[in-house]
C-alpha cells in the first residue's frame, strides 16, 4: 500500500457508484424476499466498500489498485449473479457495479471489456440452463443490454475522466501559480527587509517602503488596474502630518498638510492598529488628496512604535476588493518593517544631530572660556602690566605713592588668581568627582562668594544627591552653574537659591531663583537668535541629557525661577513627559 498527500477523486466516485449499486441491490432483493438468502454476498460487497472508503479516506491505495478494485468488483458480481438465480434472478442486472468501476478507472475500453465478458457469462449461463437454441438466442437480449450498458458507462466514464483530469491539470496550474506568486512576494519581502536595513537614509527608506510595497502587492498579478495603485507615507512635523514621500500623488497633493485629527487618519492614531476603509475618496481629510478621490478602498497602517507616532502608511485602489486579505497580511509585514527601518533611520538622524550638536556645545563652550578669559584674567593682567609701569615712573619720583600702588597690584593679582581657579573648578570640578554634588555645589557657593561677592544658597538633599549616577551629577552641576551665572552676569542679583529634593515618587525638582531684575521670557525667546550669549539653550539641551522638563518663569523686576524636573526612572520618564 501507498500513501498519497492529496486524495483520488476516482476512487470517492467508485466507491459512490458502488454504494448506489448496493442500494439497489438491497432494494430488489427486498422486493423479491430474498434478502435473507443473500445476506452473506451483499454482507460482504457491503464489507468491501466500506474498506475502499476508509482507505481513501486515509489518501491509501493498493498496489495495482485500480486492477484490483474492477477484479474484485467483477468477481463479488459474478459470486451476486450466481447466487440470486442467473438471468432469472432480481439482481441479474447486477453487472453494473464492475461496468462502472471500470468505466471510471479504465474509461471506454475498460468498460467494454467488463461488460462483454460478463455479456458472455449471462448468455453462457442461460444456455447452459436451459440447453435450447430458443433460450439462447432469449439471453441474447440481456447480454445485449449488458454491452448497451457498457457503451453509455465507458463513454460517460471517459468524458468523466476527461474531464477529472483537466480539473486537476488546473489545480495543480493554480497552485503552481499560487506558488509562484507566494515565492514572488517572499522574494520582495526579502529585498524589502534587506534594502531597509541596509540604508540609514530617511529619504530612501520611505521610498523604498512604497516601492517594495508596490512590488510585493503587484507580484504575479495579471490585472490591468493594478497600475492604478496609489501610495504614501504620511509623517508628523511638529503636530501635521506631511507627505514624506508618495507614488502617483499630484504637485499639489504633495504639499497638502494634514491635522490627523478627523475621518480615518484619527481612528488610526486612536486605535494603534491598521485600517481598511471602504470610501477613503470621502475621507474629511485624505479626501483633500486629489490622488486619493478616484480610489474605493484603501488600507492604512500606523507608523509608530511604543508611545513614539511618526505617521501613516497609505495603499488606496479603485477596484473595492482589491484589499484581500492576503493582501492585508503582506501589507502589515511591509508596514512592520518600514516602522523598524524608519525607527533606525530616526534614531540615526538624532545621532547626527546629538554629534552636531555636540560640536556646538563645545565650540559654544570653547567661545565662552575665551569670553570669560578676555573679559576677566586678560583685562586684569593688562590692568597689572600697565600699573607696574606706573610704579616704575612713581619709584623715581614718590616712593610712598608707589607702596600704595604695589598693594593695589597685589591684590588684583589675588583677585584674578581666584577668577582663573573658579573657572578652572567650573571646567572641571574634581570635588564633584570625589565627593560628589553637594560637596561640588558648596563649594561653588563659597568660590562664587570670594570671587564675585556673590551669596549662593544652596539647599541640596544629600541623600538625593548620592542616589544620582555620577553623569547625570554632572548635567545638573553644569544646569546649576549656568543659570547661576546667568543671574550673576545679567541679572545683577543680590542673592540666589539652588534648592533640589524629591517632588513626587521617581522625579526631582531642581530649582534655581534669584530676586534680580528679570525678564520677559516670551520676549527674549522671540528675539533669541539675535543674541550674542547661549544661556538658555545650554540650559534647554542639557536639561534634554537628564529626559528632564525645563521650566524658565520671570518677570521683569521681580526676578527669574528656573526649574528643571528630573526622572530619576523609565517610568518616571514616561509619566513625566505625558504629563506635558
Amino acid at each position: 500500500m501507498r500513501t498519497y498527500d492529496s486524495p483520488y477523486i476516482a476512487d470517492w466516485f467508485a466507491i459512490s457508484l458502488r454504494w448506489i449499486t448496493l442500494v439497489g441491490a438491497l432494494v430488489s432483493l427486498a422486493i423479491r424476499d430474498t434478502l435473507v438468502e443473500m445476506a452473506w454476498v451483499t454482507l460482504l460487497l457491503l464489507l468491501w466498500n466500506v474498506g475502499m472508503t476508509f482507505m481513501a479516506a486515509l489518501n491509501v491505495r493498493l498496489n495495482f489498485h485500480r486492477i484490483v478494485s474492477v477484479t474484485m468488483d467483477a468477481v463479488l458480481a459474478v459470486i451476486f449473479f450466481f447466487q440470486q438465480g442467473g438471468i432469472t434472478g432480481p439482481t441479474w442486472w447486477i453487472a453494473i457495479l464492475p461496468i462502472l468501476t471500470a468505466s471510471v478507472y479504465f474509461e471506454f475500453w475498460g468498460a467494454m471489456g467488463v461488460s462483454i465478458a460478463f455479456a458472455l457469462i449471462q448468455f453462457g449461463s442461460l444456455w447452459y440452463t436451459a440447453g435450447s437454441l430458443n433460450a439462447s438466442l432469449a439471453a441474447l437480449l440481456p447480454a445485449g443490454g449488458t454491452l448497451g450498458l457498457g457503451v453509455l458507462f465507458g463513454f460517460l466514464g471517459g468524458r468523466l475522466v476527461t474531464h477529472l483530469r483537466a480539473s486537476r491539470e488546473d489545480h495543480l496550474q493554480n497552485e503552481a501559480r499560487k506558488w509562484r506568486i507566494e515565492s514572488e512576494r517572499l522574494r520582495a519581502i526579502y529585498e524589502l527587509t534587506s534594502t531597509l536595513t541596509a540604508t540609514l537614509s530617511y529619504k530612501r527608506v520611505l521610498d523604498t517602503a512604497l516601492d517594495m510595497g508596490y512590488t510585493a502587492l503587484n507580484s504575479g498579478s495579471e490585472e490591468e488596474g493594478d497600475v492604478k495603485l496609489v501610495s504614501a507615507v504620511l509623517l508628523f512635523k511638529g503636530d501635521k502630518l506631511r507627505v514624506g514621500s508618495a507614488r502617483r500623488f499630484t504637485n499639489a497633493d504633495m504639499k497638502v498638510t494634514l491635522a490627523g485629527e478627523e475621518g480615518v487618519l484619527k481612528r488610526l492614531f486612536d486605535e494603534g492598529e491598521p485600517l481598511l476603509s471602504p470610501n477613503i475618496g470621502y475621507d474629511p481629510e485624505l479626501g483633500r488628496i486629489v490622488a486619493l478621490r478616484s480610489c474605493t478602498s484603501a488600507y492604512c497602517f500606523p507608523l509608530r512604535s511604543g508611545f513614539n507616532v511618526y505617521g501613516a502608511m497609505v495603499f488606496a485602489h479603485p477596484d473595492p476588493k482589491y484589499f484581500n486579505p492576503d493582501r492585508c497580511s503582506l501589507m502589515d509585514i511591509i508596514g512592520r518593517q518600514a516602522v523598524i527601518a524608519i525607527q533606525n533611520a530616526r534614531l540615526y538622524q538624532d545621532l547626527i544631530e546629538e554629534r552636531n550638536r555636540m560640536i556646538e556645545v563645545h565650540e559654544e563652550a570653547r567661545k565662552k572660556l575665551a569670553r570669560d578669559l578676555h573679559d576677566g584674567p586678560t583685562q586684569s593682567v593688562a590692568a597689572m602690566a600697565m600699573r607696574i609701569n606706573l610704579i616704575r615712573r612713581m619709584v623715581e619720583k614718590n616712593t610712598g605713592n608707589a607702596i600704595d600702588e604695589l598693594a593695589k597690584v597685589e591684590d588684583l593679582a589675588h583677585r584674578t588668581t581666584k577668577e582663573i581657579r573658579h573657572m578652572l573648578f567650573t571646567l572641571r570640578p574634581l570635588v564633584l568627582e570625589s565627593q560628589g554634588l553637594s560637596a561640588a555645589l558648596q563649594s561653588m557657593a563659597e568660590k562664587m562668594r570670594e570671587t564675585f561677592s556673590q551669596n549662593v544658597v544652596i539647599n541640596v538633599d544629600k541623600i538625593l544627591s548620592d542616589q544620582l549616577e555620577m553623569g547625570k551629577q554632572g548635567v545638573i552641576f553644569y544646569i546649576i552653574e549656568e543659570a547661576v551665572n546667568n543671574a550673576r552676569k545679567h541679572a545683577n542679583a543680590s542673592a540666589i537659591t539652588v534648592r533640589l529634593a524629591l517632588v513626587e515618587t521617581g522625579i526631582a525638582l531642581l530649582e534655581i531663583a534669584d530676586n534680580g531684575m528679570g525678564f520677559d521670557v516670551h520676549e527674549v525667546n522671540q528675539a533669541y537668535d539675535k543674541r550674542g550669549s547661549l544661556g538658555m539653550v545650554n540650559l534647554s539641551e542639557r536639561t534634554e541629557l537628564v529626559n528632564g522638563l525645563l521650566n524658565i518663569d520671570s518677570t521683569p523686576g521681580k526676578g527669574t525661577r528656573v526649574q528643571v524636573y528630573i526622572p530619576l526612572t523609565e517610568e518616571a520618564a514616561d509619566r513625566l513627559h505625558h504629563k506635558k
